[in-house]
């Protein structure tokens, strides 16, 4: 964007009649063309105009002014363009900025879904190793079972007791 200082040649020239004076190399505002129009020439080399105010204004201080107004506006310009530069610039910043801090926001959660993936085998490996203890206790428990149902019915016979199971002694060997 544009923040080199250009600098543009005005010259001034008035034609053989020095009726009119030409300015070169520059553009005026309209404003600046209307108060030219309303200006009457005299017919002397240094010539006076009304101006808007009512004040006679001479070739110098017209040019005088014309070149402020031109300097004013260059440097309006320039500022402009400084100001779009800054922008540019902050704006380029602040989405840097944000790319970053969406980049380690993306890392931080594949880092937790790593984690979380890495918990969730982790479980399930405890709860398979819980299952097998549990089916290993549950058939202790029904061997130790079938043991003490065997003695108990076992018992009444030592003791010549009428037997006090009413179930086969076969049921519990095919568990």
């Amino acid at each position: 964007m544009g923040g080199t200082s250009s600098t543009r040649r005005v010259t001034f020239e008035a034609d053989e009649n020095e009726n009119i004076t030409v300015v070169k190399g520059i553009r005026l505002s309209e404003n600046v063309i209307d108060r030219m129009k309303e200006t009457a020439p005299s017919g002397s080399k240094s010539q006076r105009y009304s101006g808007a105010y009512g004040a006679s204004v001479s070739d110098e201080e017209l040019k005088r002014r014309v070149a402020e107004e031109l300097a004013l506006e260059q440097a309006k310009k320039e500022s402009e363009n400084q100001k779009r530069l800054k922008q540019g610039k902050d704006l380029e910043r602040e989405r840097a900025l944000a790319n970053e801090q969406l980049t380690r926001a993306i890392l931080r959660e594949r880092v937790s879904s790593e984690e979380e993936r890495a918990k969730a085998k982790h479980l399930a490996k405890l709860l398979e190793e819980k299952d097998r203890v549990i089916k290993r206790q549950d058939a202790f428990y029904k061997e130790q079972l079938a043991r003490l149902e065997e003695r108990v019915c076992l018992l009444p016979v030592i003791g010549s007791l009428p037997p006090v199971c009413s179930f086969p002694m076969n049921i519990f060997k095919n568990r």
